[in-house]
């Protein structure tokens, strides 16, 4: 599996945190007792996301540095990727928060994400949405891609079932159209996280409820029901 990522911004998106209570209240239905995380970088998502019926959650991060930072009680901390699980594991859920677009192979990684789904499991992507919308933001943080809804549907796993698939954050879609047509930075800054984080992520969270086809990111929840294969 390849990484392109230095994850330069993770410090400022970790001080999102209307957006991070809005992915948690979208993401923790799905959630059961044990839960992987893939590319967790420096852990921000834990604190919203681990509470019950979570009770095991182990952090998979690639770079050392990154995953040294995670330091929540309890959590166990594995640097690596997806390969460097044990195979006899199994998780009620596998979590992937704006990290799909990281990884060059992404069919393959949910293939393999996919064999360590217990039973009944749910396999769980955010990812940044609308192809148009890549920027060079998105190219200096190390995405190969942004999704549509029918790439995420064709990356289906063997034994697995869509359960969902919509798009969030339509307020923030305007703000990603800005940095494609106007702005083109290639790095967010703090009083754009602010504006964005401090007022669109509220607007979205009513404007999401109508199911709209233009968020900027798109939440996928896959269901283990059958033996999911490689």
């Amino acid at each position: 599996m390849s990484f392109r990522y230095t994850g330069e911004e993770l410090p400022l998106m970790a001080r999102a945190v209307h957006w991070k209570s809005y992915v948690a209240d979208l993401v923790r239905p799905h959630l059961g007792p044990s839960v992987l995380e893939i590319g967790a970088g420096i852990g921000s998502n834990i604190p919203y996301l681990r509470r019950p019926p979570v009770r095991d959650w182990t952090a998979v991060e690639p770079d050392a540095a990154q995953a040294m930072q995670i330091l929540q009680p309890g959590v166990r901390v594995v640097v690596g990727t997806i390969a460097s699980v044990d195979a006899s594991e199994r998780f009620d859920a596998i979590l992937y928060v704006d990290v799909l677009e990281h990884i060059a192979d992404d069919a393959g990684e949910l293939r393999r994400a996919a064999t360590h789904l217990a039973p009944g499991g749910r396999l769980i992507v955010l990812a940044p949405a609308h192809p148009f919308l890549f920027s060079p933001m998105d190219a200096a943080i190390g995405h190969y891609r942004r999704y549509t809804e029918a790439a995420l549907r064709a990356l289906t796993p063997a034994g697995c079932r869509l359960a969902v698939l919509r798009h969030v954050d339509t307020a923030g879609w305007l703000a990603s159209l800005a940095n494609r047509l106007v702005l083109r930075r290639a790095r967010p800054t703090g009083g754009q996280i602010r504006v964005w984080d401090g007022v669109l992520v509220p607007l979205s969270r009513r404007l999401d409820r109508w199911h709209c086809r233009f968020g900027r990111s798109l939440l996928a929840v896959w269901r283990q029901v059958d033996a999911c294969a490689t």
